[in-house]
């Protein structure tokens, strides 16, 4: 189930992003950068963000991932779940329901910082971009990252579940005279 975070579930968010990062990313970023990315600990302002624009993959009480969205200027910060748990649709779960929202919220694109480890996850899901950028971590440190953007349509091909609109498209496509 995909709910709104609450303040309650700071810490299992930080510990779940820091759990991917260092999971995910070794190959792509140097040690230096990972070090900074997961050191410290949980914030007041981490909390105040979770509060604010979070949502979380739950079974029960456990989070399993989650992912946050700023439904204004429709930024999506990353998507992070459980390491035993990548590759088994929740990531894909949590972008179809920000994804949702954004519509919802009569928003007509999202925007997004990818790591260059998330990028191939991203355009399965129908985002685009491919070139890298600098992403300059308000912890003190940059980034390699890849902006990407996905403009939301209102058809029905186009409200598939993300990595399913182009099987459904190709499908339609097949039906037309």
């Amino acid at each position: 189930m995909i709910r709104k975070a609450t303040r309650n579930d700071a810490r299992a968010i930080f510990d779940t992003r820091v759990a991917a990062i260092l999971a995910q990313w070794q190959g792509f970023y140097s040690a230096e950068i990972l070090d900074a990315w997961t050191s410290g600990d949980l914030t007041e302002q981490f909390a105040l963000w979770v509060e604010s624009s979070f949502h979380v993959a739950v079974d029960g009480d456990k989070v399993l991932g989650s992912a946050s969205i700023d439904l204004h200027s429709g930024q999506i910060d990353g998507i992070f779940v459980l390491p035993d748990l990548m590759s088994k649709g929740i990531g894909r779960q949590l972008l179809t329901s920000l994804e949702n929202m954004a519509v919802a919220a009569g928003l007509d694109q999202l925007v997004l910082n990818s790591t260059l480890n998330a990028a191939p996850f991203y355009r399965k899901c129908g985002y685009e971009g491919n070139a890298v950028a600098v992403y300059s971590s308000p912890r003190g440190f940059n980034l390699d990252c890849v902006p990407m953007t996905k403009v939301l349509r209102r058809s029905a091909v186009d409200a598939q579940p993300c990595g399913q609109a182009d099987l459904a498209h190709e499908a339609a496509q097949d039906r037309l005279p």
